[in-house]
């Protein structure tokens, strides 16, 4: 069923998810979520989009129902770091390419998925201060990558200036990506927690540590290789085991501690960004958060 025009601004979602389906269900089910979240608010009234609405509503309830077993569908901590993880992982594959020189359609299109993936995010509430800023910056490189191949030019690697470039409407025309509203970009320069835009940035996002050099989640859409860059397989490096703070071995309360329910929200997210970082066998964010969680259940302080 063909989106109505008065929604066409979650055919990406909705082609995000198509995408997903098979590579990862809980993707596609929280990008058709907040489609259908943005349909509503868009028109809902409208016979044909109430139509499509709807049939979107009933997929929801039928993928609900397949997937129920699933804790990242039925618990909403585990979902929000679910889709985080995927979207940090997709962000740092696209960065490392950017940062290397490797510019093509795969790393675009990773840039812009990442950006759609951090929107989908505010299903769970409020966006952080640092998912809108890798939303706006991951966005904002998909189309000037885009504007420069497209423009014969060579793009600039790694983080610069984004107040000279616009967005191009035509972004995304070929191979069914992302269709950008010509408007002005971000006006700021991504500091990656404080570090100066010509350094590289901290490994740490929105609380998930992952090892410099990440790869994209195995199942990171490939459409085009780089070009005229010839894959390097990567050398085996033995894993070792991420050293743990010596002042949480002995695991006992301190005192007289008293967690409010707030402490205990937190480190049960904490357990589940860790169990979330497993999936992809990331054992140091793993133990990292873990120890967050140790550390707040012990003292009651992060």
């Amino acid at each position: 069923m063909a989106v109505p025009p008065q929604l066409k601004a979650i055919q990406h979602l909705l082609r995000t998810a198509q995408e997903h389906d098979k590579r990862d269900p809980v993707i596609a089910y929280y990008c058709r979520l907040h489609a259908m979240q943005t349909g509503m608010k868009l028109d809902s009234k409208t016979p044909e989009c109430r139509k499509f609405l709807v049939k979107l509503m009933d997929q929801l309830e039928m993928m609900k129902k397949e997937l129920s077993d699933n804790e990242s569908i039925s618990q909403e901590v585990v979902g929000n770091a679910h889709v985080e993880n995927y979207a940090v992982k997709m962000f740092l594959y696209a960065d490392n390419e950017d940062r290397s020189g490797r510019f093509h359609k795969n790393m675009i299109k990773s840039f812009y998925t990442a950006s759609l993936l951090f929107d989908v995010l505010s299903v769970f509430g409020e966006l952080s201060e640092e998912n809108i800023q890798q939303r706006k910056y991951a966005k904002w490189k998909a189309a000037y990558i885009h504007n420069c191949l497209k423009n014969g030019e060579t793009p600039q690697a790694g983080p610069i200036g984004m107040d000279e470039e616009a967005y191009d409407d035509e972004f995304g025309a070929e191979g069914g990506g992302p269709s950008i509203a010509p408007q002005g970009p971000p006006q700021f320069q991504p500091s990656f927690h404080g570090h100066p835009t010509n350094q590289p940035p901290t490994s740490s996002f929105s609380n998930i540590l992952i090892p410099p050099g990440s790869h994209a989640p195995a199942n990171t859409p490939a459409e085009i290789p780089p070009p005229e860059v010839q894959p390097v397989k990567p050398v085996p490096v033995p894993r070792t085991m991420p050293a743990v703070d010596p002042s949480l071995l002995n695991n006992t309360q301190e005192g007289d501690v008293r967690l409010t329910p707030e402490d205990f929200t937190r480190a049960q997210k904490y357990c589940k960004y860790a169990g979330s970082a497993l999936q992809y066998e990331d054992v140091a964010t793993a133990v990292q958060n873990l120890q967050k969680a140790l550390k707040l259940l012990t003292t009651g302080k992060e």
